[in-house]
């Protein structure tokens, strides 16, 4: 019986029909693995998902807030707009502030770049290019809205520049008497 026994073990373990320790080992770290990637490609989805809709929220807000502010100052004089001003959306979206800052428009002076044409600038047209010049500073406003997301440390911020222009300015004609230098 002993033979017969000794026979049966070492047929059994001679014909390797389980799995070893090593391979089982191999096979839990392939896919503990793949569930490694798996798991970092769905959280970086997630987190560059989250990102893109706080960009198109703050995009949103910004062209409702200059659409707000373009129709409170639009038959207004400049000098109504604040220089500085700054609110947030409310208790909805309490993460998101916005800002406004004004200044006068800066209009450069572009009486070098006629006179180094060929030819150069005669003494009226620097005159007029003048009294325009002062006129766009005069009837022109530039505007910077900033919509500002706050989580974190870094706050996300977008902003744009507009021109707010003052129809009720008369044009500076000369000899029209239109609030230019007549000659």
């Amino acid at each position: 019986m002993r033979a017969l026994f000794s026979k049966q073990l070492k047929s059994a373990l001679g014909s390797k029909k389980g799995f070893t320790l090593i391979e089982v080992v191999l096979a839990l770290m392939v896919m503990a693995s793949g569930l490694f990637i798996l798991t970092n490609s769905w959280s970086g989805t997630y987190n560059r998902l989250r990102k893109t809709q706080i960009q198109v929220q703050i995009a949103a807000l910004l062209e409702r807030k200059v659409t707000e502010i373009e129709r409170e100052y639009k038959n207004k004089s400049l000098e109504s707009i604040p220089e500085e001003k700054e609110d947030n959306f409310g208790s909805e979206l309490p993460q998101y502030s916005w800002k406004l800052k004004s200044k006068k428009f800066e209009m450069p002076d572009l009486s070098a770049a006629l006179i180094s044409q060929d030819g150069g600038a005669d003494q009226t047209t620097l005159s007029l290019m003048k009294v325009y010049t002062d006129y766009l500073s005069k009837t022109v406003k530039e505007i910077n809205v900033s919509v500002i997301f706050k989580e974190g440390k870094k706050p996300l911020v977008a902003d744009v520049t507009i021109y707010m222009i003052d129809y009720n300015q008369p044009l500076p004609l000369p000899g029209a008497g239109g609030g230019g230098a007549t000659q």
